[in-house]
């Protein structure tokens, strides 16, 4: 887990498969296919979509320990739906949590402050700032 202000970064590359890369996140490596990809393996969406349930579960999960709330276990439906009319972002985001152990009302305060503590739903909501930028390498002799 890194601290506020400490900068997390993964790398991708391509492979001899088009739509599928390689990914290295620390010592972790896991291949993911784009929507032009074979589809064998986990898309970007779904990485994003991955990224909110162990987010949005282990905020819930810290913050009842933290309470004592007696929380005995949580499940994140995540989906997403592509806009029909721009298929260059998504139409909304949801997520469904059930949480098991604990009555309504600590569902509602497990969930605010998973709202108000996970940088990933925060980001999404609202509208973090990206920066894209592309560099040139030269092919390395004899590659083809």
């Amino acid at each position: 887990m890194t601290a506020a202000g400490d900068i997390t970064s993964i790398t991708g590359r391509t492979t001899d498969t088009q739509g599928r890369f390689l990914v290295t996140a620390r010592t972790n490596h896991f291949v993911s296919d784009a929507r032009t990809g074979p589809g064998e393996a986990v898309g970007a969406g779904e990485l994003l979509l991955s990224a909110l349930a162990s987010c949005s579960l282990s905020n819930i999960q810290l913050h009842a320990e933290e309470r004592g709330s007696g929380l005995t276990g949580g499940r994140a439906e995540i989906s997403y739906q592509r806009d029909p009319q721009d298929p260059t972002r998504y139409t909304y985001l949801r997520i469904e949590l059930l949480l098991e152990g604990v009555d309504q009302g600590e569902a509602d305060i497990l969930v605010g402050l998973f709202t108000g503590s996970c940088p990933i739903y925060n980001t999404l909501r609202r509208g973090g700032h990206v920066e894209v930028a592309a560099r040139v390498q030269e092919p390395l002799p004899g590659a083809a």
